[in-house]
């Protein structure tokens, strides 16, 4: 009996040695799929529905953590939680949603990975933080990347548009992610997830009323709201925050590569939509951009 009932630290440290890179890899995939969900949903939404929908969906998931910490979270707390969850939530949503109407989730998915970039910049030029000649170097490739983005076109359309929402969604993360350590630190933080989702639902939901669509929504798109609610915000969370607490931030900002090549992956298998030449050259651009930034914040 006791054999089985303990695991030797050699066998713990195995288990976590699979486990770790699995478990990134899952949350990119998850992550990269929610460009795909936006995709097929948002033309049959519109942008604000479908957000209201990610932000409800994703905040009861996660309500469970907040209702413990709830006597963390007093009232005179909840003017800077809206602030924060507009910036950090409902704004950037309603930008990528707006974008899948117009361009191919990968589109949306290479933009997002600027997010890493735009952090270092919003904490450079707003908070004082310090940014070394190598990081300068990374921000401008990123940018150049995005610029390579914008200027491609699909089936004859630009994109450019479209590229413009995705790089504005990235910036609000940056801005956002900014906000949150210096202002919510300590609290817990699929709590925080929770409250932020939560407030956003309810200052985003009078447009979502008013820009309800007067056409039956199809199951498909139900389908994918769903997910991107439950699975791609909600859960999704829950995995990232328990990555955190094991490997630490700077290893599970790691899943920031992942996600633009699970992004093109899942829209070119499940939506047959090409790998453009322009997508290629700026994805890579972007995440080598997004590479060097990391190894000159160590």
């Amino acid at each position: 009996m006791n054999s089985v009932a303990t695991a030797s630290p050699l066998s713990d440290t195995r288990e976590r040695g699979w486990l770790t890179p699995l478990e990134l890899a899952l949350l990119g995939a998850i992550w990269g799929a929610s460009f795909l969900f936006m995709r097929v949903a948002a033309r049959d939404f519109g942008a604000m529905p479908l957000v209201e929908v990610r932000l409800a969906l994703g905040s009861l998931v996660l309500l469970p953590f907040l209702w413990r910490a709830r006597a963390q979270f007093p009232a005179k707390l909840w003017p800077k939680l809206a602030i924060i969850g507009a910036i950090n939530s409902a704004v950037p949503f309603m930008l990528f949603a707006w974008a899948a109407q117009r361009a191919p989730a990968g589109v949306g998915a290479i933009a997002n990975a600027m997010t890493v970039l735009f952090t270092a910049l919003v904490g450079f030029l707003f908070f004082g933080e310090k940014i070394g000649g190598r990081r300068v170097m990374a921000l401008l490739v990123g940018f150049a990347g995005v610029v390579v983005l914008a200027s491609g076109k699909t089936a004859g359309a630009s994109i450019g548009w479209a590229v413009a929402a995705g790089a504005g969604a990235a910036f609000l993360y940056g801005l956002g992610l900014n906000l949150v350590r210096r202002h919510l630190t300590g609290l817990p933080a699929a709590a925080v997830a929770s409250a932020t989702l939560g407030v956003s639902a309810l200052l985003t939901l009078p447009f979502a009323i008013a820009q309800w669509p007067e056409q039956a929504i199809p199951a498909r798109s139900w389908f994918s709201a769903a997910m991107l609610g439950v699975l791609c915000t909600g859960l999704a969370f829950v995995m990232y925050y328990r990555l955190i607490g094991r490997i630490g931030p700077g290893r599970a900002s790691t899943v920031t590569y992942l996600i633009p090549v699970f992004g093109v992956a899942w829209a070119w298998l499940l939506l047959d939509e090409p790998l453009t030449a322009t997508m290629g050259i700026a994805g890579a651009m972007i995440l080598g951009s997004v590479a060097l930034s990391q190894r000159a914040g160590k």
